[in-house]
């Protein structure tokens, strides 16, 4: 996105589109969309920063003293110059590489021409870089259009659906899509359900290209122009230039879909070591694993995460805020949570899992056989992993709640790779919750402390320093620039703050 204004912003962006502001896109990733800003940066030196940071600069930032950005917020560079950027990097997201070469070389020449050497060899650094970018892009279509390739690879059980995205004429990324329930489908039957949930929440291309030949492209054209609002165009038998497109896509999921395989290969191999070394019933498929989190009792987080069908769920793991229990108590806040997520499953309302992982030992195992005992689930396979005497990977003992013995296994054990991968995202998931929810509550309370200060200036604060650090950061003087804010306010905040 680049917004509107005297100095546009270049950034990315979800959600509802403004008619201010120019979007680019969509992008398959947010990969894809940061690669796109760091290459502008890198070009044109456009501003990322939000609008209340550059109303308030006082001097260049670091981003402008490792060349990625003009610093117009401190007028080191003219409205003017920046928007001949700002239109530059526009025709470079359109797919007009080669006139943006053109026109800047010309510059490099006018500059030369007056012997403003300096900002020839600006010029021509941009040039380079253009260059780079062009010899490194796989597909220049040469003509700005917006298209989507759709191949899809079939295997015995499992198929891949590769999307292949052009945008002005560039290509800008490709996505693997892995569908559930497809077996025994055809690659058309896939391909149709593909478009049908797809372009539910996405914006429909102009051009629609799939490698197909049992769909109907007149049906589907009409389907998505129906959908779009306008029309779109489907293509299932490419040529020349499109079928070069069509191939790329295929082979992409046909990799893609390989290396899939190959993963849940290793996943059922880790699996089945599990089963073996902890006596585990050949029925154990799907493991929840916990984890608590906070700094010294604050911001009590709790985590749970899905392993099921040999990968992580994403979309099943859940957060939970730890609140009503002395801080720092780890038992306590793991009886909360066990609580809060079984106490629905007893009442039939989700999925019970077959083996239950706790990060820690034997106190949060306890802790954890008392509630499951309380709801009626005894026989749900509790275990507790601790990270052993030396806290080091591949020493984890793992504490069996049913036969209350602790097991150690090999560090190169299978089983216990699972584990640990399983455990870590719990830690990770947990962490992540703890640190935000932990810095929104210092952010708010840090001002909340100061007398005087309500809602409105807080929010004034925040807005015209971009933040708290910002805020922290302020001399007097900026603080009674303020809205709100006198001098002798002002002295006060800067007191509490430091």
């Amino acid at each position: 996105m680049i917004s509107g204004g005297d100095f546009p912003r270049l950034g990315f962006h979800r959600g509802t589109l403004e008619k201010s502001n120019r979007y680019f896109g969509p992008l398959p990733d947010s990969n894809a969309v940061r690669d796109s800003i760091q290459l502008l940066q890198k070009i044109f030196r456009l501003r990322t920063c939000e609008d209340s940071v550059f109303a308030n600069r006082s001097r260049p930032c670091l981003l402008h003293q490792i060349r990625r950005c003009s610093a117009p917020c401190v007028d080191l560079i003219g409205a003017a110059a920046y928007a001949a950027d700002v239109a530059r990097a526009q025709m470079l997201m359109d797919g007009r590489t080669d006139d943006v070469m053109a026109e800047l070389a010309a510059r490099m020449q006018d500059a030369a021409g007056e012997l403003l050497f300096e900002k020839a060899a600006v010029f021509r650094d941009q040039i380079q870089s253009l260059a780079t970018v062009k010899a490194k892009q796989y597909i220049d279509s040469g003509k700005a259009l917006d298209a989507d390739v759709i191949a899809c690879a079939i295997k015995p059980g499992s198929a891949c659906v590769n999307l292949v995205m052009l945008r002005g004429g560039r290509q800008v990324g490709d996505k693997s899509f892995f569908p559930q329930n497809a077996q025994d489908q055809t690659s058309g039957d896939v391909l149709l359900a593909f478009l049908n949930q797809h372009y539910l929440l996405q914006p429909i291309p102009a051009l629609v290209i799939l490698d197909e030949d049992s769909l109907d492209a007149e049906d589907l054209a009409a389907m998505l122009s129906e959908h779009a609002g306008r029309r779109v165009q489907v293509v299932l038998r490419p040529q020349g230039e499109r079928r070069i497109w069509a191939e790329m896509a295929q082979q992409n999921a046909g990799l893609a879909l390989v290396q899939k395989l190959r993963e849940q290969g290793n996943q059922e191999k880790r699996l089945v070591a599990l089963r073996q070394a902890l006596s585990l019933p050949e029925t154990v498929k799907r493991i929840e694993c916990f984890d608590i989190s906070h700094t010294q009792g604050e911001a009590t987080v709790a985590s749970c995460v899905v392993y099921d069908r040999m990968d992580m769920r994403r979309n099943e793991y859940r957060r939970y805020n730890i609140e009503g229990i002395t801080p720092g108590d780890d038992y306590a806040a793991m009886r909360s949570v066990l609580m809060r997520r079984y106490e629905k499953i007893s009442r039939e309302e989700g999925v019970m899992p077959d083996v239950i992982l706790l990060d820690g030992g034997k106190g949060q195992v306890s802790a954890g056989k008392d509630i499951l005992a309380e709801l009626g689930l005894s026989d749900v396979q509790l275990i507790g992993v601790a990270k052993g005497p030396e806290r080091k990977a591949g020493m984890e003992e793992l504490v069996i709640a049913a036969s209350d013995t602790v097991v150690h296994l090999p560090a190169d054990n299978p089983g216990l790779h699972l584990i640990q991968q399983i455990r870590d995202e719990a830690h990770r998931f947990a962490i992540t919750g703890h640190r935000a929810r932990r810095g929104k509550a210092r952010v708010t309370s840090s001002l909340e402390s100061i007398a005087g200060i309500g809602a409105k200036r807080r929010q004034q604060l925040l807005a015209s320093f971009g933040g708290l650090k910002g805020v922290i950061d302020a001399s007097i003087d900026d603080l009674a620039k303020v809205e709100g804010i006198s001098k002798k306010m002002a002295e006060k905040i800067y007191a509490e703050l430091h």
